[in-house]
C-alpha cells in the first residue's frame, strides 16, 4: 500500500525521531512512502523507510530532481510549490501527519477531501484526523482505515 507522510520541514529532535520511525515501519509493512520529497518529517520518514529496504516517492514542489533528500527512490517533479500537496496526498491510501504548519494543514484538508484516513501524532487536532501517540498506532490506523 501507498501511504503519505505529511508535516514539518523544519521539526525538531522529538519529531525527526517519530517520523524515522514511521519510515521504519512503513519499510518494515512493505509499504510505499509518499512524502513531499524535501526535509524535515520527509527526509526523517525515508530515511528510516529505506534502512528497512522500503521505496519512497518524493513529490517536489520543484523543477529539478537533485531537490529531493537523500533518501527519495523516485523524484517527481511538478513546477507546483504548495499545490503539489494534493498529489502527495492523492498517491497514498491513507495519510500520516506529523507536526507541521500550514502546509500540512492542507495536505490533511486535501486528504479528508479524497476520503484518505489520516492519523495525526502532534499536528493539527481537526474532525477527521485520528490523534494518536505513537508511530505505530499511526501505521496501524491508516492500514485498518485502508483495509
Amino acid at each position: 500500500m501507498r501511504i503519505s507522510v505529511i508535516g514539518g520541514g523544519r521539526i525538531g529532535e522529538d519529531d525527526t525521531e517519530i517520523a524515522h520511525r514511521v519510515g521504519r515501519l512503513l519499510g518494515e509493512c512493505d509499504h510505499t512512502l509518499v512524502c513531499g520529497g524535501r526535509g524535515g518529517v520527509m527526509e526523517a520518514a525515508c530515511r528510516g523507510a529505506k534502512e528497512t529496504g522500503g521505496r519512497t516517492i518524493g513529490i517536489l514542489p520543484g523543477d529539478s530532481a537533485v531537490d529531493a533528500n537523500d533518501h527519495v527512490d523516485v523524484p517527481i517533479v511538478t513546477s507546483m510549490g504548495n499545490a503539489r500537496n494534493v498529489l502527495v496526498v492523492l498517491n497514498g491510501e491513507g495519510a500520516i501527519a506529523i507536526d507541521g504548519a500550514y502546509g500540512t494543514l492542507s495536505e490533511i484538508a486535501h486528504a479528508l477531501d479524497f476520503g484518505r484516513p489520516v492519523a495525526g501524532i502532534r499536528t493539527h487536532g481537526i474532525e477527521g484526523v485520528a490523534a494518536v501517540d505513537s508511530p505505530e498506532a499511526a501505521v496501524e490506523h491508516v492500514e485498518d482505515a485502508v483495509r
